[in-house]
């Protein structure tokens, strides 16, 4: 059954004949876009009332609308409930909604279908039967295998054990276990036992409503086949584990033993500790925790009765030092010519120390010169680009332990003899990147200062791509000459020149920025709901630094109908965390929804927002995706390292979206009306289910964690 807002049943209302659930589901929300108040576990399968509530009474204060939506197109869960409730505190229920659905055996995943609300999700677990069943099933064993005249079985015997419960649920599993110590197990086929012995097998039966029949036990001996063999079996057992210089083991060694009989057979091993140890059953590799020499004798027994000669193995263990868990502590020095303001005239010589006193050693320091990638330090940086600028250090040991991140801050000015680099344009990313194709080649200062990526000059506009390989091949072979470059990294920037086909009609031509380094480009966007951005010295501009909550960034200055949209953006989440972003595409100006109290909620009703996310937990829409229309997984989204520039190209003709991401196409979506909230969101107003033809462009905040920078926004319209 189809449920939408319009169908369903209010609590208090008299709900129709017939319909009376035998199970009352409830379903709260609050304040938290993260996860439910409360949500249930599980459920017996048939009718059930759901109950979803979202009001004041729940803990929404803020009027923050959120949905209960059943899963139906994923083939791991249940598809025959389709339910979708929008609740919110001020609607005409007062946010407490009803539905009577009818459950089935098995799991159903659900979740809120409202962008940011990706973690609001959960599984409920549907069993069978109404628990009128107490009666267990009834179980019997047989003994199978060739017996002698004493009844001992030869060689081999085989358990085949049945269950019966067919006036009630039914049998869910069989288990059995070998001898009184012997852990249960799932019975799948007849149990083998070819040990030479006597044995006992222990079995019960489970019922799909949880009854269990009581154990019962078949008994019986295990003779050898009749044979001449007279020789023991061959032993030999290896001593692993890691290991110190002087041979001992630290914290553990493990002593794998094997034995192997070409007559009757091994039939049982055994290992006994230290000198006087007793014998033990051999199962499985011993384990030897306890600091100090040890000697672990071992013997095996073959299906004739042969007893192999006692052997040992003699090892040394030793506790393991303390464990590092104390990161290096770092330094920096910035030196220079100053003036009276403070500033480094000319240049600044910043150097960077890092020492570890948790015994393992620096494995490495790292720096991040103006908000740009982590880069390795080898040496003294010197900095000569005229302006403020802010230098990230870290530090990390042999053991793995990361310093937090410092920073110094420090103005460069004009002077001194060292005028500042005359450089095309200002890119600090990891790697040349020609267009959007990435060559590999780290993006290394030059001869002049200015870094490779600078000198290539790919924002241009060329009016030939023939002209712009002659301006590369010109600047590749100073580089060459210099020793910037060697062959190698010549022809792969050779090979991304070509292949990002700059210059060529429909490549570069008609593109317009709408977002530059300047701030009059920046002060022609406007900010709504909550969140911020703010533009840094670089001229990016960076997410959630001085407001918490959810809002948008939009450029109202024009519409946009075909068009592809060029930009690059960076996760800059704090810590280990990922950045959340999006860009919104084709929704109708902001302001002419009065009905909308919150008027970024307009781009997330009524456009498209392509998503930014390289998380791998959380929200099931990744980079690349269409949000609640079209999901991309990490392993499509083409995930790199936090704080990298991306280049990001939207393009869209018609209602086909293409994205692609550092040059590579990572998602295809036709807008054709088919959301894959099933049935779709009872709030989207859609334009005949295709949404609009045309609208403005927008980037979202989620908060201050969801930390993210964007620059160089270019858009041409197709």
């Amino acid at each position: 059954m189809l449920l939408g807002l319009q169908s369903i049943v209010a609590v208090g209302q008299t709900d129709p004949p017939g319909r009376a659930a035998e199970q009352v589901l409830n379903w709260t929300a609050g304040n938290d876009i993260t996860k439910y108040a409360s949500a249930p576990a599980t459920a017996v399968a048939g009718p059930a009332t759901i109950v979803f509530e979202n009001s004041a009474a729940t803990g929404n204060t803020t009027g923050m609308p959120h949905t209960l939506t059943f899963i139906t197109s994923d083939p791991e869960f249940n598809n025959d409930v389709q339910l979708n409730i929008l609740a919110n505190p001020n609607d005409g229920q007062g946010g407490r909604h009803t539905a009577q659905v009818t459950l089935t055996p098995g799991r159903y995943f659900y979740y809120c279908t409202i962008p940011g609300h990706g973690q609001m999700q959960g599984i409920l677990v549907v069993t069978e039967g109404s628990g009128e069943d107490t009666t267990a099933p009834t179980t019997s064993a047989e003994v199978l295998g060739t017996q002698n005249s004493q009844g001992e079985y030869v060689g081999s015997a085989s358990v085949q054990v049945t269950a019966d419960d067919a006036d009630g649920s039914g049998v869910e599993r069989i288990e059995y276990a070998i001898g009184d110590a012997g852990a249960w197990q799932p019975y799948t086929a007849p149990v083998v036992v070819d040990q030479v012995g006597d044995h006992e097998v222990r079995y019960r039966a489970v019922d799909k409503a949880g009854n269990v029949s009581a154990e019962k036990s078949a008994q019986f001996t295990v003779v050898p086949v009749p044979t001449d063999d007279t020789a023991p079996p061959e032993t030999s057992a290896t001593v692993t584990g890691e290991r110190n210089p002087d041979g001992t083991y630290v914290d553990m060694a493990t002593v794998t033993v094997t034995a192997s009989d070409t007559g009757s057979g091994v039939n049982t091993i055994e290992y006994a500790i230290g000198a006087s140890g007793g014998w033990q059953p051999y199962t499985a590799p011993v384990m030897v925790h306890e600091a100090g020499a040890h000697t672990v004798r071992y013997r095996a027994t073959d299906k004739a009765g042969n007893v192999a000669a006692e052997k040992s193995v003699e090892f040394t263990v030793v506790a393991a030092p303390p464990q590092d868990t104390t990161p290096p502590v770092t330094g920096v020095t910035v030196d220079g010519t100053r003036n009276s303001d403070g500033a480094y005239v000319g240049n600044a010589k910043v150097t960077v120390s890092a020492t570890d006193t948790g015994g393992s050693g620096v494995a490495s320091v790292e720096y991040s010169l103006d908000g740009g990638p982590y880069l390795t330090y080898a040496g003294p940086l010197v900095v000569d680009r005229v302006g403020p600028h802010t230098m990230a250090y870290r530090a990390s040991d042999e053991a793995g332990n990361t310093s937090e991140a410092r920073s110094v801050s420090f103005t460069v000015v004009a002077g001194g003899g060292v005028p500042a680099p005359d450089c095309p344009e200002y890119d600090e990313r990891r790697t040349v990147i020609v267009g959007t194709v990435d060559s590999g080649v780290p993006n290394r200062l030059t001869e002049n200062r200015c870094r490779i990526n600078e000198l290539i000059e790919d924002e241009k506009e060329w009016t030939s791509h023939a002209l712009f390989l002659k301006h590369v091949q010109t600047v590749l072979d100073q580089l060459k000459k210099d020793g910037v470059v060697d062959q190698r990294e010549y022809r792969a920037i050779n090979k991304a020149a070509r292949q990002s086909g700059i210059g060529k009609p429909g490549q570069t031509e008609g593109y317009r920025s709408i977002l530059d380094s300047s701030a009059d480009s920046f002060a022609k966007w406007q900010h709504v709901g909550g969140g911020s951005f703010a533009q840094n010295t670089d001229g990016s501009i960076t997410s959630g630094t001085t407001k918490a909550g959810l809002g948008m960034l939009w450029f109202p200055q024009r519409k946009y109908g075909d068009f592809s949209l060029r930009l690059q953006w960076r996760d800059d989440a704090p810590g280990t965390g990922n950045a959340n972003s999006g860009v919104f595409v084709r929704f109708p100006y902001v302001h002419e929804h009065p009905e909308e109290s919150r008027p970024e909620w307009v781009a997330i009703k009524y456009g498209h927002e392509v998503q930014v996310l390289d998380r791998p937990d959380g929200d099931m829409y990744k980079t690349g995706s269409v949000y609640g229309f079209d999901r991309v997984g990490l392993a499509g989204a083409g995930v790199t390292q936090k704080g990298t520039w991306n280049d990001y190209e939207i393009r869209v003709v018609d209602q086909h979206y293409s994205v692609y991401r550092n040059g590579v196409l990572i998602n295809e979506f036709d807008n054709t009306g088919g959301q894959e909230f099933t049935p779709p969101r009872s709030d989207d107003p859609g334009t005949d289910g295709r949404r609009f033809a045309s609208g403005y462009i927008g980037l979202q905040v989620h908060g201050t964690t969801d930390v993210v920078s964007f620059r160089d926004i270019r858009i041409k319209e197709l």
